[in-house]
């Protein structure tokens, strides 16, 4: 666990020390995702939050692609026809 300390300045500004964005491996102008979980405050980065989403979706998708089901559906359309 790596814990950083820093201070909110007075317009809000929360800057995040070098070591914790390294850890995060954030660099200048990076997405992040600011969540409050039982009184705390969590920083995700949005690249890692998307990712853990896809993860979540995937095992509610159909092993095949959709691209993969479009043709088979337009193919037997073609037969059908």
């Amino acid at each position: 666990m790596l814990e950083c300390r820093t201070k909110i300045h007075d317009n809000g500004r929360l800057v995040v020390p070098l070591a914790c964005r390294q850890a995060l491996g954030l660099g200048a102008g990076e997405d992040v995702i600011l969540r409050i979980e039982q009184g705390e405050l969590r920083l995700y980065p949005a690249k890692q939050a998307l990712t853990r989403a896809k993860q979540l979706v995937k095992k509610y998708m159909p092993r095949r692609k959709l691209v993969d089901e479009l043709l088979l559906e337009r193919r037997k359309e073609g037969v059908d026809e």
